[in-house]
């Protein structure tokens, strides 16, 4: 079994900073992606940015330059550092991971985490 934590969310002023992390435990072979989306109330989810195993990363045009997307390989840990926060990133963050079990170490599937919370009052 796969397990995807996030932490993190808070309620932060626009302008302000928050940092996500997101820990995979379990019977993990191999993550090939980590990633963070987010869904707002009444939107659908989106992809807010990647990171690929060799390091590199996507972003969402709505956070570039201001987010920042890194890995850690040994601890099977993804962040998201936000900066600048705006009122529109409102949303439940959710951590996804593409990777293989020790059970079936030929077959990558999508992980998800059960969401954190980010709030950014104006």
């Amino acid at each position: 079994q796969v397990q995807l934590v996030e932490s993190g969310g808070d309620l932060v002023q626009a302008g302000g900073s928050l940092r996500l992390s997101c820990a995979a435990s379990g019977s993990i072979f191999r993550i090939n992606t980590m990633g963070w989306y987010r869904q707002a109330p009444g939107k659908q989810r989106e992809l807010v940015a990647r990171v690929f195993n060799g390091g590199s990363t996507n972003y969402a045009d709505s956070v570039k330059g201001r987010f920042t997307i890194s890995r850690d390989n040994a601890k099977n840990t993804v962040y998201l550092q936000m900066n600048s926060l705006k009122p529109e990133d409102t949303a439940v963050y959710y951590c996804n991971s593409e990777l293989a079990t020790t059970q079936r170490m030929d077959v990558f599937m999508f992980y998800w985490g059960k969401g954190t919370l980010v709030t950014v009052s104006s």
